[in-house]
């Protein structure tokens, strides 16, 4: 008989919510963890983001508050003090994760954990078995190859600024550098945003990042587009420039931080041993889960190691199964949708479907809502434009509106929100909604709702609007 029901490798959001879930079925879980509770989201992620762009919205009110009669002089911000609430908050809830595991009966222990050979897991000297086996050890942001990246910062390294530099390149265009060039400039740097192609969030709406450039460049942010990293070097008094392909230069500045894309954190796990010698434990099937023989995952039996995708990630089929019967992968280590509520989805299905009788629970990643925390924040939930002409063809159609909040009718900031629904079908059932603009971030939650139950246009037009909002605009465009 196996040590535990579960060994969770991963005390993030999807490691957490899959051991709490499992525990609540009655499972015996251990989790390790050889960092933080909390994983990239609690610690340098999504938490203590929001909170620096909670700072980066009260910038930009000081700045719209004379149109609203306000005169406020000399207001400064002090990024240390910020630091040092932001860090105890985040602490506190480092706290709190491991009194939850405690009252659930889980198992936690701190170290780095290998698996050991067929439903074994080695962790700072100790081995334990498992019928079940998660691997949910998250991702690391990438630094490129170029002479000189490691002078350099992540998004990691955002983190432990001790304070606001007055100069700074980000080199990326996905969504972390949108956040960070939004909040860098709100509070008071001189940004240059460097991306490759013509425009940002590529794998987005064309339209959001259109309207996102444009946004950005009226808040003083430079972009320099084509451009393409060659060396990054440390000049006479530590600030650093940046040299690209085509001979520009970027500097100097105080700090360059990196956001180019993020890998699976997959070294020294031992995937490769992970199906060595037989099963340990009697349950790789199922037989105390009532979960039809999908435990197993679909992967080929004899196959020794756990199987990566060609970026690296870990290969899972539809039910998180990777290619070693009894060992899941969840969250951002297996490059799906690499967002803090899909790991945390992610985990609970799996435990349901393991552990608490459900067989064919798993996680639809088909219409997953996403807010990018930019000025002002963007929505977005379902196909693109493009991607739905790609599916349906002709029969889409899409309908857009742009205007100006009531909001900024009495500020000197003049950013237009701008909204897209798009159709497919005779019946012209919503398949995306895409929002840029105040109050996206909080709107889109139930939109997401209609577009997953299968709302119509007709749906939408018949819903009364809410006067005066923004939101409304999504129930009136014609």
């Amino acid at each position: 008989m196996a040590d535990y029901d579960l060994i969770v490798i991963g005390g993030g959001s999807g490691g957490l919510a899959c051991a709490q879930r499992a525990a609540e079925y009655g499972a015996r879980v251990l989790l390790a963890e050889s960092g933080r509770l909390g994983g990239t989201c609690v610690n340098v992620g999504c938490v203590p983001k929001k909170i620096m762009w909670n700072a980066a919205e009260l910038a930009h009110g000081l700045h719209d508050g004379p149109g609203y009669g306000f005169h406020i002089e000399g207001a400064t911000q002090d990024w240390a003090a910020l630091k040092r609430a932001r860090d105890a908050y985040v602490l506190r809830l480092n706290g709190i994760y491991e009194r939850n595991l405690a009252s659930r009966k889980v198992e936690l222990v701190r170290g780095f954990a290998r698996l050991a050979g067929a439903g074994a897991v080695e962790v700072e000297g100790r081995a334990a078995t498992a019928s079940h086996i998660v691997i949910a050890t998250g991702g690391r942001p990438l630094l490129p190859d170029i002479p000189g990246a490691e002078l350099g910062i992540t998004s990691d390294g955002f983190f432990e600024l001790e304070r606001r530099p007055e100069r700074v390149a980000i080199v990326g265009s996905g969504y972390i550098a949108v956040e960070l060039a939004g909040i860098f400039a709100a509070l008071g740097a001189r940004v240059t945003l460097a991306i490759r192609g013509e425009s940002v969030l590529k794998h987005f709406e064309r339209m959001l990042g259109e309207a996102s450039l444009e946004i950005m460049r009226a808040d003083g942010i430079e972009v320099m587009t084509g451009a393409w990293p060659e060396s990054l070097r440390e000049l006479a008094g530590g600030r650093l420039e940046l040299a690209l392909r085509d001979g520009r230069r970027i500097g100097p500045v105080d700090t360059v931080l990196w956001a180019v894309g993020r890998a699976a954190y997959v070294e020294g796990l031992g995937l490769e041993r992970a199906g060595e010698a037989g099963r340990a434990g009697g349950a790789a099937r199922g037989e105390r889960t009532g979960e039809a023989g999908r435990a197993g995952g679909s992967g080929p039996a004899g196959r020794a190691g756990v199987e990566l995708d060609p970026y690296g990630f870990v290969a899972t089929d539809p039910y998180q199964a990777t290619s070693v019967p009894g060992i899941y992968a969840i969250g951002d280590v297996s490059g799906r949708l690499q967002l803090t509520p899909v790991a945390i989805a992610a985990g609970r299905r799996l435990s349901d479907r393991l552990f608490g009788g459900q067989p064919d629970r798993h996680l639809d990643y088909r219409n997953v809502p996403t807010v990018i925390f930019g000025h002002p924040p963007i929505g977005t939930v379902g196909l693109s434009e493009a991607a739905a002409r790609d599916l349906y063809g002709g029969e889409v159609k899409v309908y857009e509106s742009a205007f100006l909040p009531l909001y900024h009718a009495l500020t000197a900031r003049k950013p237009r929100a701008r909204m897209k629904l798009v159709t497919a079908g005779p019946e012209q059932r919503v398949v995306g909604v895409h929002v840029i603009g105040e109050g996206a971030d909080e709107m889109l939650q139930g939109f997401a709702v209609a577009v997953r139950m299968g709302a119509t246009k007709r749906d939408f037009d018949d819903t009364v609007a809410i006067h005066p909002t923004s939101a409304e605009e999504l129930v009136t465009m014609r």
